[in-house]
C-alpha cells in the first residue's frame, strides 16, 4: 500500500469515529509526543497556541501555553534530559513496570505485549526502550480510539486497555511530573495528563454503568 493510500484508508476510519473521540485521540496524542522526546520548536508553538476552555483541564491547558510562548526548544530539551534521561538516570522513570512493581521489565510489560500481540501492534524498529512508557501508551490509546490497528476499538476495548494499562499507575505518574524539581514547560504537562486520567477513568466508569 502506497503512503497516500494508508492515508486516505486512514481519513476514512477515523471519519467513522465520533469528533469528541477525536478530540480524546488528540490530546493522547499530543501528551505521547511531548513524553517521547525533547519537543521540537513546532511542537512548543502548538502547545504555545492552544487555548483552555474551561475548567481545571482548562486552566492546565492556559498554563500549558503560557510557558510554552517562554521557552526555547533548547531550554525544552535540558528539561526533558534532566527528567527523563539523566547522567545516569532521570528524575523520573516513565514506565508502568517500574511504578507499580518498582522495577523495569515486570509483568505489567508482559500483560502489555500479550495486547499489543492481540490488537495487532508492534514496536517501531528504532525503538529500544520497553513499551511500557507513558508515551506509548498514550499512542497506543489514540490509536485504539482513531483506528490505527483495524477497526475503531469499542469503548469497552479501550476501557479494559485504559484499566490494565493507564489506570493503575498514570496518574500517579502525572503527578510526579507535575511537582518534579526539573519541571517548568512539564509542570503543566502534568496537570494536563493528571487531569485527563481523571476525565477518562470517570468517563469509563459511566459508561460501564450504563
Amino acid at each position: 500500500m502506497t503512503e497516500a493510500a494508508a492515508r486516505a484508508q486512514s481519513q476514512d476510519v477515523e471519519a467513522d469515529v465520533s469528533p469528541e473521540d477525536v478530540l480524546r485521540a488528540d490530546l493522547y496524542d499530543f501528551l505521547a509526543a511531548l513524553l517521547a522526546r525533547p519537543p521540537s520548536r513546532a511542537l512548543i508553538d502548538q502547545a504555545a497556541a492552544l487555548r483552555g476552555e474551561g475548567g481545571d483541564l482548562g486552566a492546565a491547558v492556559d498554563a500549558l501555553a503560557r510557558v510554552a510562548r517562554a521557552t526555547t526548544e533548547h531550554a525544552a530539551k535540558s528539561e526533558f534530559d534532566a527528567l527523563f534521561i539523566g547522567v545516569v538516570r532521570g528524575e523520573l522513570l516513565p514506565y508502568a513496570s517500574y511504578y507499580l512493581t518498582g522495577f523495569l521489565n515486570e509483568k505489567p510489560l508482559a500483560k502489555l505485549r500479550a495486547d499489543m500481540a492481540r490488537f495487532g501492534m508492534e514496536r517501531a524498529g528504532n525503538v529500544h526502550e520497553p513499551e511500557d512508557n507513558i508515551a506509548s501508551l498514550c499512542e497506543m490509546m489514540a490509536g485504539l480510539i482513531r483506528g490505527r490497528f483495524g477497526p475503531p476499538a469499542s469503548l469497552a476495548a479501550q476501557r479494559d486497555f485504559f484499566a490494565t494499562h493507564l489506570g493503575p499507575w498514570a496518574r500517579h505518574f502525572f503527578t510526579d511530573l507535575e511537582g518534579a524539581q526539573a519541571s517548568v514547560l512539564y509542570a503543566p504537562v502534568g496537570a494536563i495528563g493528571k487531569q485527563f486520567m481523571d476525565i477518562e477513568r470517570e468517563a469509563f466508569r459511566m459508561e460501564r454503568g450504563s
